[in-house]
């Protein structure tokens, strides 16, 4: 039922178009063939033979014990025992880049009421020879005759056209893979075969190598909160062990844009300079020739010190890779691209300088920024009378206090320490 109403739409809009976009930009440039079988489609084994075509799209319906209104996309696949089609421990060809793209369009164009995301990878057919995944309707016959859904589905596949990705697998999350799906619609992440965390304990390094070659993945992220502690150390070991890229949800962020060999590149060149660092990225969205740039580490600990957060926020804004480790939020080495350098200097510079002028007390002379710190001397207090104990806070708030019938006022018993940074062309700066 699902699959016929999204078929009827797919033959309308192929001859009519789709309302609301032009049509010179509704569709990419491709070939169609509909293929229609007797019987359910996860037993669809060699469907794929006879055929010159480069993607199978199964157009079909979703079943659920706890029934939702939903489109879905997924692979399949199984990682253990085959129980609804295909064979044990085999998984078909995916097509994640294809899906990430059939996804972002479900969700921009699911019908009121209806949700879109992944699902894990489950079912058959296996015994595929070129990528495929199902795109389907749930969770009932209401739903699956639904025109509206119908029509969402055929629009998203039929525009559905695959930009700059990272093709991963995963390891953990639910059924509906709510995680992995909020990932690919904010980063370049585009999900092969994901797999359930009840399934996990399943997986083991023969697996691991075919859902990374079955997906074409060049990485694996693990819904670290999905999994328990054991599986996840085991997992985690497998993954060492076989020489694979793990990408977090942060890391994924923190690509932004940038093509995944230039970010291969990048944080190559950054864990040999700073071992155990990480980078993020913000404001590039690729990086040809990238170029070392090296901030004064003194004035650089001077603007982290006068207001960390507010230095981190207005950094984002420019264009630049930073590093940073677990102690440190940012490192005095940036990267930019090789024209960008001179600029992100004097961008950084002017940052430093604005964020310790803002925060501190300072001073120019010359080209050289004074920042003046103020702090109460115990001894001075002491030797004025005043005992140790509660006047001694008092006069580190700021408050006067009475020692033997003398006022004794917070500047009585400060000293003032100075630091003087050298910024060449400070007024540049100013």
């Amino acid at each position: 039922m699902a699959g016929r109403n999204i078929h009827r739409h797919i033959y309308e809009y192929l001859e009519n178009g789709i309302p609301c976009i032009p049509r010179e930009e509704e569709m990419p440039a491709h070939r169609f063939s509909h293929i229609e079988v007797d019987g359910r489609l996860i037993f669809q084994d060699g469907i794929d033979r006879g055929t010159d075509a480069d993607l199978i799209v199964f157009l079909s319906r979703h079943a659920s014990r706890n029934p939702v209104p939903v489109l879905t996309v997924h692979c399949t696949g199984n990682t253990g025992k085959a129980e609804l089609g295909g064979s044990d421990r085999s998984l078909a060809p995916a097509a994640p880049e294809w899906m990430k793209a059939v996804l972002i369009n479900l969700r921009m164009l699911a019908p009121p009421g209806f949700g879109a995301c992944y699902e894990v990878t489950h079912h058959g057919p296996t015994d595929l020879r070129i990528p495929s995944f199902f795109v389907e309707i749930g969770s009932t016959e209401r739903e699956w005759a639904n025109a509206d859904a119908g029509a969402a589905v055929a629009a998203a596949v039929l525009t559905a056209s695959p930009g700059r990705s990272i093709p991963l697998i995963s390891l953990g999350g639910n059924h509906y893979a709510r995680r992995q799906t909020d990932i690919a619609g904010n980063t370049q992440a585009a999900f092969g075969h994901i797999v359930h965390s009840r399934e996990v304990p399943l997986v083991d390094r023969e697996m691991i190598r075919l859902l990374a070659g079955r997906s074409h993945a060049v990485a694996v992220h693990i819904d670290r909160k999905a999994l328990h502690g054991a599986d996840m150390a085991r997992i985690e070991q497998l993954i060492n062990e076989e020489g694979m890229v793990r990408l977090g949800e942060h890391e994924l962020t923190a690509i932004g844009r940038i093509p995944w060999d230039q970010y291969l590149k990048v944080r190559s060149l950054a864990r040999a300079r700073v071992p155990g660092a990480s980078i993020d990225i913000h404001g590039l969205d690729s990086i040809e020739q990238p170029e070392w740039a090296g901030l004064e580490p003194e004035i650089l600990g001077a603007a982290l010190a006068a207001n960390a957060a507010e230095f981190l926020k207005k950094l984002k804004k420019i264009p630049c890779i930073h590093l940073f480790t677990e102690k440190s939020p940012v490192l005095p080495v940036f990267v930019t691209d090789q024209n960008q350098k001179a600029q992100l200097l004097h961008d950084l510079i002017s940052l430093c300088v604005s964020t310790i002028v803002i925060n501190e007390d300072t001073a120019v002379e010359g080209e050289y920024l004074i920042i003046r710190k103020k702090k109460m001397d115990p001894g001075k207090a002491l030797g004025l009378g005043v005992p140790p104990g509660p006047m001694l806070g008092l006069l580190m708030q700021g408050k006067p206090v009475d020692a033997g019938g003398k006022k004794i006022l917070p500047g009585m018993v400060q000293v003032c320490s100075e630091k003087r940074i050298h910024v060449p062309g400070l007024e540049s700066y100013i």
